[in-house]
């Protein structure tokens, strides 16, 4: 039976990378809730040898994301999924940016996780930015609702990123948020899931030049300079990272975050500190 990479986000920046990284032997199957942007995607892995099929879908949407997992499964056996679908500040207002970036990873890692076996891995991408937020605003007791009344748990951290002033502050704050949820949820998944011999591990990407990170570009640039090459990255960088993370023979590798920022976050709290 064939093995198959599903990839949420993968119709362009790094979740596409990171099919490209794939073994070809893997049948990948790009989703997203553009598809046209799907159908390009697809030709460009076809043109490089790889079987891959297209599969619109809304993350934020469980049904959805039930068929979608029902779908790649009828492909074959379903050993990776990367779910780098999510929505940045500048792009949604902080309730949509909640419901697809948390309740999404929600979706995506209890769907996928009913029809993978034994050596399965999720990746659920996350954010340097679920570094920046003080321990006093982190609620694990809220985080935890996502499992058991979803709209308590959008109402609670919708409610705390209104603290903000300005719609882009808010929007940012339940980014951040809905980020550090993933790094949490990631790990919890990893150790219910470990049972069954599935593998779940977050990874937080910096400021990547995308065009979502492009588009963030002006308020997110202040990393930049806190890097340690004081530089963005590149989509095929983390594209890199993500096949490497998801990658069979890391099997050890579980139940954490893998930052991946250029040292943004470290340099921020102290190597390159403003005094």
């Amino acid at each position: 039976m064939a093995n198959v990479c599903v990839i949420t986000g993968g119709g362009s920046g790094m979740g596409l990378a990171a099919a490209k990284f794939m073994p070809k032997d893997k049948i990948i199957v790009l989703s997203g809730r553009t598809e046209k942007k799907l159908e390009n995607a697809v030709n460009e892995l076809k043109a490089l040898g790889y079987e891959a099929y297209a599969k619109a879908c809304d993350t934020s949407d469980k049904k959805s994301v039930h068929a979608l997992a029902e779908y790649a499964a009828t492909l074959g056996e379903v050993k990776t999924v990367i779910n780098s679908a999510g929505l940045s500040p500048a792009m949604a207002k902080p309730e949509t940016i909640v419901r697809v970036n948390a309740l999404g990873t929600v979706y995506m890692n209890k769907e996928f996780s009913a029809v993978m076996k034994n050596g399965g891995v999720i990746v659920d991408v996350a954010s340097n930015s679920a570094y920046v937020l003080p321990k006093f605003l982190i609620n694990k007791k809220v985080y935890a609702l996502a499992d058991t009344d979803e709209e308590l748990f959008v109402k609670k951290i919708i409610k705390k990123s209104n603290l903000a002033k300005g719609d882009y502050a808010r929007s940012g704050f339940a980014y951040a948020l809905s980020k550090n949820f993933v790094t949490w949820y990631a790990a919890k998944c990893a150790f219910e899931y470990g049972k069954k011999g599935i593998r779940v591990v977050s990874l937080s990407p910096g400021l990547i030049a995308t065009d979502m990170g492009n588009l963030e570009a002006k308020d997110g640039g202040m990393l930049i300079p806190f890097s340690a090459e004081e530089r963005m990255g590149k989509p095929e960088e983390l594209g890199f990272a993500l096949a490497t993370v998801a990658d069979e023979r890391n099997g050890y590798l579980a139940g954490v975050d893998v930052l991946v920022d250029g040292g943004s976050t470290n340099g921020m709290k102290e190597f390159k500190k403003k005094k």
